[in-house]
Formats: structure tokens, C-alpha cells, sequence
């Protein structure tokens, strides 16, 4: 697909887990060839954390659509050899490698001096913390998200891998600009992302709301920690309903057109929002009521009606059968059959994003060391001494 976006560049990824995968798949998407560098044998060890999707991994899978994977054992000195004729050649230079990793192996943006390089180093903290593991659950407990997540009886961990998704979003973004930037300047520039400060940048409401008022917002499940009303409710058939009110028009419809109590418009208990959220357990009490008498197919139609936003609470079943998602399934290949992805949510008009199939592992390392230069015996011989 010659008229994507990215056509033409090639970026080189020695990646592992969510992170690196997830902004590199990003740029496949819009037309990038990424090399995908694994470890001869096993590959990425997100291939193995499940075997829910035809026997491959459901993480993996997810994040690595329309890539190539070349096996290369970068321990050896002619893996790196291997690895160094791609980057001379490539655009982009990406790696989430553990801690000191990339450094020992003359990988670290320090040691690589190819003039028009992109490199994007992903890791999981800045200094002082820079030599330290991290993995997704660790940097929510870092960030001090789970402490607003879950109940007020307990904490949760976020149930998607929200560190790693926001890190690769910024790195994505970060490569996107550093490309722009080399495209108007000639220079190629270096891009670092952690996931600590990924999710710092979400953490920006909460930190700003305890920095100056001298609290953190309260864990309240599947309520708003600083809107009332705005939450799930259970209706008279047991199913949960949520909506929320995001202004004083929004509270005046609610009171006439669905709770059915007009007094409580001008009632100065609540006829603010601050006030509303200093009475939670009185307005909850009084939505809760009326929650009783209807079933949730006509608390959603009365809500509607006075257009209020509100949502089923939808199991994940019930989310891949969303109207929305009507028609927008697409077949990928997947080593061993086929799956029904999703494409990227960012629609240029006239553009289609690539869907190529998710590669088995070194399933292209053959095709990229020949074109490479390198002979069959060459290969041969990299095979039989385990360098690929």
C-alpha cells in the first residue's frame, strides 16, 4: 500500500511485551515497514502470556499486525553485525530492552551514530529510578492510580495495561514529531519515553486536585469522585444503568423529566454541583430510589428523553457486539488461521489503514538477510551456529 501515510519507512524494533509493540503496530498501521527484531526460539515472550486466540496469545496478536519478525541472538557479535546493516538503513530505532541492556549491547542512543536515525528508547523510569525493572501493575501502584481505583473497601489494579498503553502512545507520537521534525530540518532527533511519566501525564487530575486541596479524590468504584450524580445505579431488573450530570441544566432535567421531584431544582442543598458532591450519599439515595421502580430499559429511554447521557455497564461479550463495531471487523491472518481485529480508531479520510496478517516467530528472517546481501550459505551457516 504505496499511498499510506508512511510508506516508505522502515523502522526497527527490538521489542518485547506492550509497550514498543503497541506504538510500533501504530505505525504499521499506517503503512511503516517494521522489522520486528525477537529472540531465536521463543521470540517475544508475549507470545506466551496466554493461548486464547487459535492458540496464540491474545496480548500478542493485539499488537503486532503487519509487521516482519527476523530472528537475531544480539548477544552474538554477528547478530549485532546483522542488526547494525538494518539500522543503517532504516529510519527508526526502537527498543524497550530492560534496564543497562541496550547500553551493554551498543544500542543506547549514545553509542549509535547513524546521521538519520530516529532512535525511541521505551523504559519504565527516569533517573534516579533509571536502572530499576518495571512492568505495568508496578507503575500503576507507582503513579498512585490504583489507590483511586476499585472500591471504597478496596483498591484495583486498572483492567487493561494502561502504563504500557499510554507509554506507547507517547512514543508513537514522539516518533510521528521526530520524523516531521527531520523531514523540515535534516536532523534526527532522539526520543525517550518512560511509563512512569506516560502515566504521570493521566495522573494530572488527581495530583492537582490533592496538591491544593489537601486530599485525594475518594475511591468510589463506579461513581465520579468529584461529580454527583454520575455513576452506575441498578434498576428494578437488576441491570445496571449509568448516566451522568455534567452541569446545572443537565441536574434540572433530572430532577423534572426523571426523577420526577421538581422541588429538588431549587433545593440549595443541591443546586451545585460541589454541593451535590458534598451530599453523595443523599442524591445517590434519591437516584437509587427511583432506580427501583423502572427497569433499565426505561430508565435508558427516560434518560434519553431529557438527554442525559447514560450507558448499559457492558460486559466485554456485550461490548464485541456493539452496534457501533457493526461491520467494522475485519479478518487478520494469525500464524495457523484467522482472527476478527479491529482497526485503529484514527480514520484519514481516503485512507485504509493496513491489516497484515500477525507474523509467526522468523518468519521473514530469511527474505530480510538475503535482502541484506546476505547468500543461502550465509543464512545456513547463521542458522546452524544459532545467531537467527
Amino acid at each position: 500500500m504505496t499511498d499510506l501515510p508512511l510508506a516508505g519507512v522502515t523502522v526497527v524494533s527490538v521489542e518485547q511485551a506492550v509497550a514498543a509493540p503497541f506504538a510500533t503496530r501504530q505505525l504499521a498501521d499506517l503503512g511503516a515497514r517494521v522489522i520486528k527484531v525477537e529472540r531465536p526460539g521463543g521470540g517475544d515472550f508475549a507470545r506466551r502470556y496466554d493461548t486464547t486466540v487459535h492458540g496464540q496469545s491474545s496480548y500478542f496478536v493485539w499488537l503486532n499486525r503487519s509487521k516482519q519478525s527476523l530472528t537475531l541472538d544480539l548477544k552474538s557479535p554477528r547478530g549485532r553485525e546483522v542488526l547494525h546493516r538494518l539500522l543503517a538503513g532504516a529510519d527508526v530505532f526502537v527498543q524497550n530492552l530492560a534496564p543497562g541492556a541496550a547500553a551493554r549491547l551498543g544500542l543506547d542512543k549514545q553509542s549509535l551514530s547513524y546521521e538519520k536515525l530516529i532512535t525511541c528508547t521505551i523504559s519504565g523510569y527516569s533517573e534516579p529510578w533509571a536502572d530499576r525493572k518495571a512492568y505495568d501493575l508496578l507503575v500503576q501502584c507507582q503513579t498512585g492510580l490504583v489507590s483511586l481505583t476499585g472500591t471504597p473497601e478496596g483498591a484495583a489494579r486498572v483492567g487493561v495495561s494502561v502504563a504500557d498503553i499510554a507509554a506507547g502512545m507517547y512514543a508513537y507520537s514522539g516518533i510521528l514529531t521526530a520524523l516531521y521534525t527531520r523531514a523540515t530540518t535534516g536532523k534526527a532527533r532522539a526520543v525517550d519515553v518512560t511509563l512512569f511519566d506516560a502515566l504521570a501525564e493521566w495522573m494530572g487530575q488527581p495530583a492537582y486536585y490533592t496538591r491544593y486541596s489537601g486530599t485525594q479524590p475518594p475511591r468510589v468504584g463506579t461513581q465520579h469522585a468529584t461529580i454527583s450524580p454520575y455513576g452506575a445505579y441498578t434498576a428494578s431488573d437488576g441491570k445496571d444503568v449509568l448516566f451522568s450530570i455534567q452541569n446545572e441544566r443537565e441536574w434540572v432535567a433530572l430532577c423534572q423529566q426523571f426523577l420526577n421531584r421538581p422541588e429538588l431544582v431549587d433545593d440549595p442543598r443541591y443546586a451545585t454541583g460541589s454541593a451535590r458532591v458534598e451530599r453523595r450519599d443523599e442524591v445517590n439515595a434519591i437516584v437509587a430510589q427511583r432506580f427501583a421502580e423502572i427497569n433499565s430499559v426505561e430508565a435508558m429511554a427516560l434518560l434519553d428523553k431529557a438527554d442525559i447521557a447514560n450507558a448499559g455497564v457492558n460486559s466485554v461479550t456485550e461490548f464485541l457486539d456493539h452496534p457501533v463495531l457493526a461491520g467494522r471487523w475485519q479478518d487478520v491472518g494469525i500464524p495457523g488461521g484467522t482472527m476478527a481485529a479491529l482497526p485503529p480508531p484514527a480514520r484519514l479520510d481516503g485512507i485504509t489503514a493496513r491489516m497484515d496478517p500477525v507474523p509467526d516467530v522468523g518468519e521473514h528472517t530469511a527474505d530480510i538477510l538475503g535482502a541484506l546481501g546476505y547468500s543461502a550459505s550465509d543464512i545456513r551457516r547463521l542458522r546452524d551456529d544459532e545467531v537467527v
